[in-house]
């Protein structure tokens, strides 16, 4: 890359950021650039149900085949535009910036540096948004001294998915899995295409590259969808929603009115919400998907049926592991080099993940809590659970429920006061609010509803092959269609609707 289009590309970077931040930000005071408010659309809303889903719906299936991408394109735009316009300049950068890059590749004679140019811009975008309030006060901390300025920086929607898509179409590519993407509308639909945009699946170009032109729509699909949609939309709104209100009560409490029981509801209602509100929006994602034509992988797998650690991450965002196992753990080695390198690429990879969460040092907390369980069960814990499967549903869960704590509570010193309580349940006993102040008795049976949905039922059904004897039958119309309405009465009644894995 020469000197002038270097230059360029730095004068349009820098051009983006400063519109952006001038778009979206407001007047500086104080030293402080204060934020307009912004309301990303989400499945779960009236406007999408009402509006947006039939229109795209029916749009797609008016158009012909030869401008389904071209609307599916614009619509997804205008969806990721609802909450945030101006970041639409964003999301049209990264996709030039890739598209470019896989049409330089061919003809590319340094490719690997090549590669590295693109994969510093992708990942620069992500940091700058992302991570680099976190970096300044870092380094304001270490140096006692202000060496950059502050800036407050509105974290665009979904950046981390679908930067994280583009990266795995450019390595794939260098891989030489594929050839590159020369139509440009096919690869901004693969980046921006809304049904996964802001919270994942995250979708391997690899796995959807034949489904961008070569697609069916059938009776038989649309309904799969619109019954996968709404087995999401109600672990959304039903589950996921009405315990995030006790959650959000119990850790909004001060904690001398935490006692040791409320500590434990609070995290098993959490560790019940955020269950159901990815998995929920995964199963969306994957129906409308199928709406149109597309086929994704599964996301979520019943992880608190694990028995180990190792297990759960398996079976808990399938595409988040599966991504870092192919574009990061495999090119440190994985295991390849022996067992202490195992052992660094593990904790390596734990604690990016939990970095890629958010940038606040609980998530990094998180993601090394996790890695060190997965490396004591590789040095030969795991063996033991093994021959015991009770022991180790038990040690799994426990493990993971204390994990979400360090998850959802982002002063760390106050998520492991939450923590303490739990271990020694019976010093904390003291609180000005009784139990059905904290969790009333609605949410009480659907807590149970919900604790019997994420395993036990679907084993049964499975165990039983009721699974399949269910599936489009009249029983499961009705159940379908009493989800629908009960979520609709719901979200009509209520306008407590927090999603949590936008944000990321």
């Amino acid at each position: 890359m020469t000197g002038k289009k270097r230059e360029s590309l730095g004068n349009l970077l820098n051009l983006l950021i400063r519109t952006t931040n001038n778009a979206i930000l407001g007047e500086e005071i104080d030293g402080k650039l204060l934020r307009k408010g912004v309301r990303q659309m989400v499945f779960s809303s009236m406007i999408f149900l009402w509006l947006f889903l039939p229109f795209t719906v029916i749009g797609y299936r008016i158009c012909g085949k030869k401008y389904q991408n071209i609307f599916l394109l614009l619509v997804s735009l205008f969806f990721y535009a609802w909450g945030e316009p101006v970041y639409i300049l964003l999301m049209m950068f990264s996709i030039l910036i890739n598209w470019l890059y896989g049409m330089a590749f061919d003809r590319a004679k340094h490719k690997r540096l090549l590669l590295i140019v693109n994969l510093l811009i992708n990942l620069g975008l992500l940091v700058y948004f992302k991570y680099f309030n976190l970096l300044i006060e870092t380094i304001m901390q270490l140096t006692g001294k202000e060496i950059l300025h502050y800036r407050e920086i509105p974290l665009p929607i979904g950046i981390s998915f679908f930067t994280f898509q583009a990266i795995s179409y450019v390595i794939d590519l260098y891989r030489g899995k594929y050839k590159p993407q020369k139509n440009l509308i096919n690869l901004a639909l693969y980046i921006s295409f809304f049904p996964q945009l802001i919270a994942g699946p995250i979708v391997k170009y690899v796995d959807i590259n034949e489904q961008l032109t070569n697609r069916v729509v059938t009776a038989e699909k649309t309904a799969e969808g619109i019954r996968r949609f709404l087995y999401g939309l109600g672990k959304k709104v039903i589950f996921s929603n009405t315990l995030a209100e006790c959650a959000d009560k119990i850790y909004g409490l001060e904690l001398n009115n935490l006692t040791g029981v409320y500590a434990w509801i609070g995290a098993l209602c959490y560790t019940l919400q955020i269950y159901y509100d990815f998995s929920g929006y995964s199963d969306m994602a994957i129906g409308l998907g199928k709406m149109f034509g597309f086929e994704f992988l599964e996301n979520f797998n019943y992880p608190y049926l694990s028995k180990s650690v190792t297990e759960f991450w398996r079976r808990w965002h399938i595409s988040l592991g599966t991504w870092f196992r192919e574009y990061l753990y495999i090119p440190l080695g994985g295991n390849r080099k022996g067992i202490r390198r195992t052992y660094i690429n593990l904790f390596i990879v734990f604690a990016v993940t939990g970095f890629w969460h958010g940038a606040e040092w609980n998530f990094l907390l998180w993601g090394v809590y996790h890695g060190i369980l997965i490396i004591v069960e590789r040095i030969g814990f795991k063996k033991l659970l093994d021959k015991h499967t009770l022991l180790g549903w038990l040690y799994t869960l426990l493990a993971v429920v204390g994990g979400w704590v360090l998850f959802r509570v982002t002063d760390v010193s106050k998520a492991l006061a939450c923590i303490k309580r739990m271990i020694l349940p019976w010093r904390y006993r003291i609180s000005d609010y009784s139990i059905w102040e904290i969790i009333d008795k609605k949410t009480l049976i659907l807590f149970i509803l919900a604790a019997a949905g994420s395993g036990l039922i679907p084993y049964i059904l499975k165990k039983s092959k009721l699974d399949q004897k269910l599936k489009d039958s009249y029983a499961e119309i009705i159940y379908c269609f009493l989800i629908a309405v009960l979520s609709l009465m719901m979200l009509a009644g209520n306008a407590y609707n927090p999603f949590i894995y936008f944000r990321f």
